[in-house]
């Protein structure tokens, strides 16, 4: 799945659904040798939120891999970071991740919600 998804905002101001619970997360700056050392981000089928202090400027792509915590499914994809809070972390989206992937990510964003019920 290449490119902008169409969404919808959620009750909470959210685009989409989010989890945190990854393993293994794994994110490089494209163009660059060296690794972006991070904390467990805040994800969704369209993109995620990666605590990190690096500082990335908006547009920046990056490579990210990481494990879903519930199924253990690994997931790869290209992201663009699309805001940055210095310090913090940045926002990135999903350029180009396949459609088992996002697949994935629904079926363990539905078993995270199950689990806080």
């Amino acid at each position: 799945m290449k490119g902008v998804h169409e969404r919808k905002r959620t009750t909470y101001g959210r685009q989409a659904p989010r989890l945190s619970s990854l393993r293994d997360l794994s994110v490089t700056y494209e163009g660059h040798s060296e690794s972006v050392v991070t904390r467990p981000p805040d994800l969704s089928t369209h993109g995620m939120f990666i605590n990190t202090r690096r500082d990335l400027p908006e547009g920046a792509v990056l490579n990210v891999r990481f494990r879903l915590g519930h199924s253990d499914v690994e997931i790869s994809a290209r992201a663009e970071v699309r805001y940055c809070l210095p310090g913090v972390g940045v926002g990135v989206e999903f350029i180009d991740i396949s459609p088992e992937a996002v697949r994935a990510i629904e079926v363990e964003l539905g078993a995270n919600r199950a689990h806080r019920t």
